[in-house]
């Protein structure tokens, strides 16, 4: 078992989510908790080799312990984007099989990829040839008419196969036609016993879990059934107070309890820094409009966040305008 940051913060991770876990929510869930394992969103491997989009690689030194999550399907592509990734300083690269996205699937990467598990262990197998850091994979139990009681046990043995000592699986099948990727992620049902089995039959891989994960209690059963880690997603991101502040304590048995009202005023500078350098200040306080979910005030806080984030000039005064509402 690697022992190196992320797979020791990987026992509590927040998924990569498109649109949501970019660089302004990481530091965000880094002030509330940290420990917990960060991922960026999916950054596709032909958007870095051939776009040199290389931006998108561009995160705050603070996000440490963080993860590359890649897209792709061609191993000599993946292997120079896992490249750049780990010169960038990230602390894993991980790669994208369970995305069930329509331009995902044009570019016959993501969840079809657990189509053709030779493929994806000879994607594994170049990027770890070209870099020192843990490459990971995140997949699904299976796809559209696949039985995942054959297909995953035979998945994870080419992952390991390929070297892989980490992989996190979504719990449940995608469906690649007739469920959009809002669908995939609630109507195929959950299968926690089934990645539980996969414990069983893989002892020495490192297992975590992701797919339905709403609080830590349910996280800690989940650790506590055998698995090495939880992955959370949505939760994470629309209650992070709920999921992150006490995550280091409970999950790792270290560090103090934060409150959402003491990371309002530690990420003020990093807000002050953003909007001075010509950013806006909505692009950070969307992440932070579920800080106060479930306390009073919490309406009030995000409402006034809402409305006033897009107005010229608007900065921190704003932000401390919303949090009297909810002190």
């Amino acid at each position: 078992m690697p022992n190196n940051a992320a797979a020791l913060a990987s026992r509590l991770s927040v998924a990569p989510m498109m649109d949501w876990t970019d660089r302004h929510c990481r530091y965000l869930h880094r002030l509330l908790s940290t420990r917990t394992l960060l991922y960026t969103e999916m950054v596709t491997a032909p958007a870095l080799v051939r776009g040199g989009a290389l931006h998108l690689l561009d995160y705050n030194v603070q996000e440490h312990p963080v993860a590359l999550q890649l897209g792709g399907a061609d191993p000599v592509e993946l292997a120079e984007a896992a490249r750049m990734g780990a010169e960038a300083g990230y602390d894993e690269i991980n790669l994208n099989v369970g995305c069930p996205s329509d331009r995902v699937q044009s570019g016959t990467f993501g969840a079809v990829l657990m189509k053709n598990p030779a493929l994806v262990a000879q994607c594994v197998r170049a990027m770890r040839h070209a870099v020192d850091v843990d490459v990971t994979v995140k997949c699904r139990i299976g796809v559209d008419d696949q039985d995942p009681d054959v297909v995953l046990p035979e998945f994870l043995s080419q992952m390991v196969g390929a070297g892989c000592t980490r992989v996190i699986v979504h719990a449940r099948k995608a469906w690649l036609q007739g469920l959009s990727p809002k669908e995939n992620r609630d109507i195929p049902p959950l299968d926690y016993a089934l990645v539980q089995r996969m414990k069983e039959i893989f002892p020495n891989l490192h297992l975590s879990i992701n797919g339905g994960v709403t609080s830590l209690d349910q996280a800690e059963a989940l650790l506590d059934s055998g698995l090495d880690g939880v992955m959370i997603g949505r939760s994470a991101y629309h209650q992070p107070t709920d999921i992150l502040c006490a995550a280091d304590r409970r999950m790792f048995g270290a560090g103090h309890d934060t409150t959402a009202e003491e990371v309002v005023h530690a990420i003020l500078p990093y807000i002050e820094a953003h909007v001075a350098s010509g950013g806006k200040l909505g692009q950070i306080t969307r992440h932070m409009l579920g800080l106060f979910a479930g306390q009073p005030g919490a309406r009030l806080w995000r409402r006034t966040l809402s409305e006033g984030a897009h107005r010229p000039g608007a900065g921190t005064s704003l932000v401390l305008e919303a949090l009297d509402a909810v002190a």
